[in-house]
């Protein structure tokens, strides 16, 4: 795009920006909402109470914080699956695993039944 044509589209951007401006400016609910705030403010300003101290009062379950929300996602992370001891009392077989997707595992549920396997199990560290 030239420079003369973006300068045009943003003269025109500018003028829908102003008029939407004037056509809020004219709404009664907006100018409510900010008689509204202007007041509320007056009145925290005279308690000396900040907005966290209204949200507090007004909402005690919400958890305001000054943690980015890139840290509060990487708390969702899967806790690390503990080891396993297997031991056949049939066969003297020992098998060690984290999970239930061990081979010789599944050959020993389908045998035995899973309730009777998992009384062989001994949790390690």
């Amino acid at each position: 795009m030239s420079l003369i044509n973006e300068y045009r589209a943003t003269e025109e951007a500018i003028k829908e920006l102003q008029e939407r401006l004037k056509n809020l400016s004219q709404d009664d609910k907006l100018k409510k909402e900010l008689e509204f705030e202007g007041k509320l403010r007056t009145l925290m300003g005279e308690y000396q109470k900040s907005l966290r101290d209204i949200i507090a009062m007004l909402d005690p379950d919400a958890k305001l914080s000054k943690a980015p929300r890139a840290a509060v996602k990487t708390t969702g992370t899967k806790r690390a699956r503990k080891v396993k001891q297997y031991k056949n009392p049939n066969t003297g077989e020992v098998i060690e695993t984290k999970g239930g997707n061990h081979k010789t595992l599944k050959e020993w549920k389908a045998k035995w039944g899973s309730d009777v396997v998992e009384s062989w199990a001994t949790l390690l560290g």
